[in-house]
């Protein structure tokens, strides 16, 4: 019989992290980072204009590979080799789909066929972790003094993340409808931004809690955007949980169903020249919801939550939360009206399988 896989030790896990969030960061920066096998790679994003790309492959989603009619050939990742014609405007072309109207004709592309290596799939992994573009380049070169990560590490990040989750600090404070509120924050041993816990009321922990997982929404949380429902979420979150007598509210750093901001803001450029929210993600590289729950469930199990009765629209958060340890008791319905300016995305939602 095969042995069963070893867990990580809470400190590997935490090096793990780390040596992602380094990466992550040396990406962000224009740097390059170096990947087992030989390989070092940069983010398409970041390159430089003037840069003369060395011999290697521009590595690309599935997602935005089908959006460039480019056959998809290997798992999880296609790989273009850089050619002379592809100078820094042509792979910044290539990557970012708000460009497609002003450069439409692109290609053709020839990409490999023959099986590739694991560190292609994770350097767009890892752009995707460094909130860019899921676009990489990839070369056959040590890399010299680079950031290194190793392709384990990419691919555990998530796990990594929640397993070495802890509380930093709590403290009352009172809300607009719900008095009786504790905020607590959670840091990773990542060091990149934190998540939070609201709770109302001190709910016990010995029944199913009511809950609401609330992915952050800078325009709709602060600014009042009217393109989403997610403030009228939040605040009504915050006042069913009141009404409800008690509950908690976990607020997540996972902006733009986990594709960060300034991808969300592209994917509203994309809205605005006539695409839906998933065809816009798409577009971009992505998956229509990249945000995962193992976070959410370490964050509910460290304030000692094993059921929730989950305030949400959404079946696949339930079944999110539930493969990440988490007992759904109930799905509480949470719906809020339309306006003009959001009809649109939230048909989107309906049509993705939300119970509108």
């Amino acid at each position: 019989m095969p042995r069963p896989a070893r867990e990580k030790s809470p400190k590997t896990a935490s090096s793990a992290a780390k040596a992602v969030a380094r990466a992550a960061g040396a990406l962000r920066a224009g740097l390059p980072v170096a990947l087992e096998g030989g390989f070092a790679m940069l983010a398409a994003e970041t390159l430089e204009d003037g840069a003369r790309p060395a011999k290697g492959h521009l590595v690309l989603s599935h997602a935005r590979a089908r959006t460039l009619k480019i056959r998809l050939y290997t798992p999880d990742v296609v790989a273009l080799p850089l050619t002379k014609t592809m100078d820094v405007a042509a792979i910044h072309a290539i990557a970012d789909p708000t460009a497609d109207l002003a450069t439409p004709l692109k290609g053709p592309f020839k990409p490999l066929r023959a099986k590739l290596p694991a560190a292609f799939a994770a350097s767009v992994k890892l752009a995707k972790l460094s909130g860019l573009l899921p676009a990489a380049l990839v070369f056959k070169s040590p890399a010299r003094g680079a950031v290194r990560v190793t392709v384990k590490a990419i691919q555990s990040y998530e796990a990594d993340v929640a397993a070495s989750l802890k509380m930093v600090t709590r403290a009352r404070v009172p809300l607009e409808g719900a008095e009786n509120a504790e905020l607590i924050a959670f840091r990773a041993e990542d060091g990149l931004p934190e998540n939070y816990a609201i709770l109302i009321n001190h709910p016990p922990t010995d029944a199913p809690v009511l809950a609401r997982l609330h992915s952050e929404c800078f325009t709709g949380d602060l600014l009042g955007s009217l393109k989403c429902d997610c403030g009228a979420q939040l605040r009504g979150a915050v006042a069913a949980i009141a009404k409800n007598g008690s509950g908690v509210l976990l607020y997540l750093a996972q902006e733009g169903r986990g594709i960060g901001l300034i991808n969300k803001l592209r994917a509203y450029r994309l809205q605005d020249q006539g695409f839906d929210t998933l065809e816009a993600n798409e577009r971009l590289g992505f998956q229509p919801d990249e945000r995962m729950y193992a976070v959410a469930a370490r964050m509910l199990t460290l304030l000692g939550y094993k059921s929730v009765r989950l305030l949400t629209n959404n079946p696949d958060k339930v079944s999110g939360l539930e493969a990440a340890g988490i007992a759904v008791a109930e799905r509480v319905p949470h719906r809020f009206p339309a306006n003009k300016h959001n009809l649109a995305y939230l048909a989107t939602k309906a049509r993705a399988g939300h119970l509108l």
